[in-house]
């Protein structure tokens, strides 16, 4: 291994095995949640504004965009476009990711677009979903196109702020992980690389014309979405594809090598396989967390243990573990 190779891949093993020690909420696949804020809100170090638009079928879409205050508009900064679980909402994740703080850290914009409401009774009130596919409720039943939803919020961002193309990412959690994949899949043009925890892919005929790198992070303990596939215990009742050959998939869109490469992680929890050598120097990593729920890991959440919430495993942080390899994964050609 080159020593660029392992000076890169220790420093992934440091934000790995991090804990932020955040007190915000879990964002589990089924935690309640807040509706998103219709106004405009300042928090230190961050503008943090409330939009919406109108898709082509009628839908008025909302999404919230924070900016730290230090992006100025005189060098293009990276986006992150981070989708909440199924039954959360944007402003959820927002709290439960922290992906603010680290915005505000590295100087990049984030954007937490919302999917529609599930609608009718439900056993969480303003709960949304996204139409990853398979799954998750109302929006794949009635095949809402948040594709097309998400492409735009990505142009009008990009008009209104200047984005480095290289690198557009997408992060989600549950059904949002889900829905990144299908970004992965459908927008290879736009999107660049993906981090993700708890996800799968639910579309068919995944075959993105450009390769796109991805971080995959799975629980063994986490039942709501299997990690070798089948049917989850949450409140969708999917059966859902294998999470690990979510990973294989994309390590042979990517034309990875085709062994993989074990990194170590002073957590024995920790297993990290990577599939490096990706063509346009895109790459693929699956990490698995023994003991780690379904709950976004590294955020402690007040609710947890409560019905819906489970305990989120403390002593690594997804956040960080994900954005670490998003910005060292850029678009090379």
């Amino acid at each position: 291994m080159s020593r660029r190779r392992s000076v890169a891949l220790l420093g992934l093993v440091v934000a790995l095995t991090a804990c932020t020690g955040s007190g915000s909420e879990t964002n589990d696949e089924h935690q309640p949640s807040d509706a998103p804020s219709t106004s405009a809100t300042i928090s230190p170090g961050l503008a943090v504004v409330d939009e919406s638009l109108v898709t082509p079928d009628g839908r008025t879409r909302t999404y919230r965009v924070v900016v730290p205050r230090s992006v100025t508009g005189d060098t293009p900064v990276p986006l992150l476009v981070a989708l909440h679980g199924g039954l959360g909402s944007g402003t959820q994740f927002e709290r439960t990711s922290g992906y603010d703080d680290l915005a505000a850290e590295h100087g990049f914009i984030v954007v937490y677009p919302n999917g529609i409401e599930i609608g009718g009774p439900s056993i969480v009130a303003g709960g949304r979903v996204w139409n990853g596919g398979n799954c998750c409720g109302r929006a794949a039943q009635e095949d809402v196109d948040d594709v097309g939803f998400i492409a735009e919020v990505i142009r009008r961002l990009q008009a209104d702020h200047r984005i480095d193309p290289r690198s557009i990412y997408a992060t989600g959690h549950s059904n949002g992980a889900i829905m990144s994949y299908r970004l992965a899949c459908e927008l290879p043009d736009t999107i660049v690389a993906i981090g993700v925890q708890s996800g799968s892919i639910e579309v068919s005929g995944c075959s993105p014309h450009r390769p796109v790198s991805v971080l995959a992070i799975h629980g063994l303990a986490d039942t709501n979405i299997p990690i070798d596939g089948g049917p989850g215990t949450g409140v969708s009742r999917t059966t859902f594809s294998s999470p690990t050959e979510a990973v294989q998939r994309f390590a042979a869109i990517d034309r990875c090598d085709s062994s993989t490469t074990r990194v170590a992680s002073d957590n024995p929890d920790v297993t990290i396989e990577t599939w490096p050598g990706g063509a346009a120097g895109t790459e693929v990593e699956f990490v698995r967390v023994a003991g780690a729920t379904h709950a976004w890991m590294g955020h402690p959440s007040p609710r947890a243990g409560v019905r819906l919430s489970a305990q989120p495993y403390a002593d690594f942080d997804s956040s960080v573990a994900i954005w670490t390899f998003l910005a060292r994964h850029p678009r090379v050609s």
